[in-house]
């Protein structure tokens, strides 16, 4: 029989450990050793067969446990030490507020958009490489006081696990995953109405509801489209990182591009925080996102295209990721056409241009979502000396008339975060 409705039970707290729920709701546990040493100390059995995840440890822990930690006094005493901690990590100032001090012209708000975050195993929405940079990257960002805002999509079926069957086939299995079972809150305004946004992706208004993760002192804004105002359809666009076909694809990343900028937007108005003036493209797969500014450049201010094209690129940064052609993001240009025909004001013809394969050796049936990303930043860079090499051979065509070594593509080699990856001891 199918279930028709399921309900999530949590532990009430006792007043004296209330400062497990919020270490437990910002992700900043999954680097910092001694928030994961209390809860370990809450049941260290519990701790291990979670996978260290401090919600489900909360809500697997028994009442009787809870009380006697309520009377430990040492125990009671290290919790407040470790809240006090997050509070001033939260609130303190890092090394970014000491510069921007010293440079006003320092961003307030800089916008980071990727197609997965490799936070943690709690939060399991990447794949491989390019969301465990990104995750460490929020992370790094955080540490640094970095005004950043992370923005992605909320996968209801994360990435498929990988198992192998008695013959030694690979097996793919899709985990369901509940929101309300993971350390993320959905965005209200002040009246407590979650927010929405709305973009149209195949010629269908799709609405999407609001996630917020807190990676440390950094927001990261998750859109959701799995709401009963959707059909069917469009409810999918958000059911797996990666999955689908081109039609499938093409869905995710108009929502990622378009419904982000506008995502960004009302977080940040819900928020009273300033609006980004930096917006930076982790691979292709996000820059819509620079057609959603120029838009708003065009209806707000009243730019003509060239104008908004320049000012927006003046703001925005690009990191490829593909060191092959057959890595990137193409898709048909009359599928791309049909998508954006109506997005008024901007000329669909022009608009096309900039994803167009419109140089020698490209085929001009095809839009291409890194060419895109390349024409639209001011600043793009591999992920290694050698990449950044790979990559000026790749889109020289670009540039013609420039020698390989001059193609303005930079690199800047990927890092880890440290906290994450060095064992404490």
């Amino acid at each position: 029989m199918r279930a028709i409705r399921r309900f999530i039970v949590q532990p009430v707290l006792p007043e004296a450990l209330r400062p497990l729920g919020d270490l437990a709701r910002n992700l900043r546990w999954s680097w910092h050793s001694g928030t994961q040493e209390v809860f370990r100390t809450v049941d260290s059995q519990l701790w291990r067969s979670t996978g260290g995840n401090p919600l489900k440890l909360l809500s697997q822990v028994s009442p009787e446990r809870l009380d006697i930690l309520s009377r430990d006094r040492r125990f009671v005493r290290n919790l407040e030490v470790i809240r006090e901690d997050l509070a001033e990590y939260l609130t303190g100032d890092r090394w970014y507020q000491s510069w921007a001090a010293a440079n006003p012209e320092a961003p307030q708000t800089i916008a980071y958009f990727s197609a997965e975050f490799g936070v943690s195993e709690a939060l399991p929405q990447y794949s491989g490489g390019l969301g465990i940079l990104a995750g460490d990257h929020l992370k790094s960002a955080s540490d640094l006081g970095l005004p950043l805002i992370g923005v992605g999509l909320l996968y209801h079926h994360g990435y498929f696990i990988q198992s192998l069957n008695s013959a030694g086939w690979q097996q793919e299995r899709y985990p369901l995953l509940d929101p309300n079972e993971l350390p993320i809150a959905l965005l209200t305004d002040a009246g407590g109405t979650p927010v929405i946004i709305e973009v149209e992706i195949g010629g269908v208004a799709v609405q999407a509801q609001l996630w917020v993760a807190h990676v440390g002192r950094v927001p990261l804004v998750l859109m959701d489209t799995n709401l009963e105002v959707n059909g069917e359809r469009e409810r999918l666009i958000t059911d797996k990182l990666y999955g689908g076909g081109s039609d499938h694809r093409l869905a995710q990343e108009v929502l990622l591009g378009i419904g982000g900028v506008r995502a960004v937007r009302e977080y940040c108005r819900v928020t009273e925080r300033a609006a980004p003036v930096v917006y930076h493209a982790n691979e292709g797969h996000a820059v819509f996102m620079g057609l959603e500014r120029i838009r708003e450049r065009m209806v707000d201010k009243h730019e003509s295209f060239e104008s908004a094209v320049e000012q927006v690129r003046a703001g925005t940064l690009f990191t490829t990721h593909t060191p092959v052609p057959a890595g990137i993001d193409r898709f048909a240009m009359n599928h791309v056409r049909s998508q954006f025909e109506s997005f008024s004001p901007l000329p669909i013809d022009r608009l096309l241009s900039l994803g167009a394969e419109d140089y020698p050796g490209g085929d001009p049936s095809f839009f291409n979502m890194a060419v895109m990303g390349l024409r639209l930043s001011q600043r793009a860079n591999g992920v290694s000396r050698l990449h950044g090499e790979v990559s000026r051979q790749m889109f020289q065509q670009l540039w013609p008339g420039f020698d390989v070594t001059e193609v303005p593509i930079g690199s800047v080699t990927n890092g880890v975060h440290g906290y994450t990856w060095i064992h404490p001891e």
